[in-house]
């Protein structure tokens, strides 16, 4: 039994194909194919049911596979052991962002990152947190910065910052002449969201659960975007409202800025954290990962305070 056949193992298991895991594991086809076999002669045991499509893991296949990504762990830890004692910052580190925090985030996370920790090569995508999950316990990513909290089993969460939502008005609405607001104040049935698949569709509809079933009522049609520069512009063209996390006003015209409005105590905020595995074990690369992060956002949202509230990312569905 060697390392590279469970990382083989491991990879056909997470894609369900012998020719796609080959793909990711930089290998023929039919050398992967020959380790698994010869892995499967030594311990007389079937692992996968090649005659059914997509490659199905037998019973006995699943129990090894999970013991098998225990294995690769450790092994990781070996070399995350030798870069500690050596004060060794190196290596690739795939890394996922929600779309609803990586405009704000990104741009100057690469840079600043790259100018200070010039040996790790970040590999980064945006997805939405369902995806990020599946992905973290299929090893496909290292870490995710995501809103949390999300108490999934053998997910590990880090939260970093708590960030304020906002409202945002269009020229005709009557909270404009409030100076903060309340859920009350936001309509329902006027107001533009995120698609479903979005956390913050979610907290959003949680921060006004009392107005649910006036949701855009009076609308002759219904959009729903999956961008939240969207949402400003629909506001901005088309009237309405909509709410909006603050990092994605910072760079908001005077006019635009004259047109937020920020809620009343309990502020309603959200949690920006770090999600990994349980079989997690770059803890160097992660720490120089969210002191970067941190150090990229206001001050007053580095804690959390007694006058914020952490909206829900699980809410009532429509």
């Amino acid at each position: 039994m060697t390392i590279t056949q469970l990382e083989y193992v491991v990879a056909v298991a997470t894609y369900k194909s012998f020719v796609a895991a080959a793909e990711k594991c930089f290998v023929t086809q039919p050398t992967l194919s020959m380790q698994i076999q010869k892995l499967e002669e030594e311990l007389g045991i079937k692992l996968f049911d090649r005659n059914k499509h997509p490659i199905a893991i037998t019973a006995m296949g699943e129990a090894i596979v999970e013991q098998a990504k225990v294995v690769l762990a450790e092994c990781d830890k070996i070399q995350e052991l030798i870069q500690n004692q050596q004060n060794n910052v190196a290596g690739t580190f795939k890394f996922a962002v929600i779309p609803t925090i990586a405009p704000y985030i990104l741009p100057g996370l690469l840079e600043s990152y790259a100018k200070h920790f010039p040996d790790v090569t970040l590999q980064v995508k945006e997805m939405e947190t369902k995806q990020i999950v599946t992905a973290l316990r299929n090893n496909e990513l290292d870490a995710a910065l995501v809103s949390t909290p999300l108490e999934e089993t053998g997910i590990k969460e880090y939260p970093l910052f708590y960030e304020p939502f906002v409202a945002y008005f269009s020229e005709e609405e009557k909270a404009l002449k409030k100076r903060t607001v309340s859920p009350a104040d936001i309509a329902l049935e006027r107001i533009w969201l995120l698609n479903e698949g979005h956390c913050m569709r979610n907290q959003v509809l949680d921060l006004c659960s009392d107005q649910i079933q006036r949701l855009q009522a009076s609308r002759p049609y219904r959009y729903e975007s999956s961008n939240v520069e969207t949402l400003r512009k629909m506001v901005d063209k088309n009237k309405g409202l909509t709410v909006l996390p603050e990092l994605a006003t910072f760079e908001f015209s005077e006019d635009q800025s004259d047109r937020i409005r920020y809620f009343d105590d309990p502020e309603p905020v959200r949690e920006i954290g770090i999600i990994t595995n349980d079989h997690f074990v770059k803890l160097s690369v992660l720490q120089t990962l969210m002191d970067e992060i941190v150090n990229m956002v206001p001050e007053k949202m580095r804690v959390q305070k007694k006058n914020r509230k952490v909206l829900r990312i699980q809410s009532a569905k429509l």
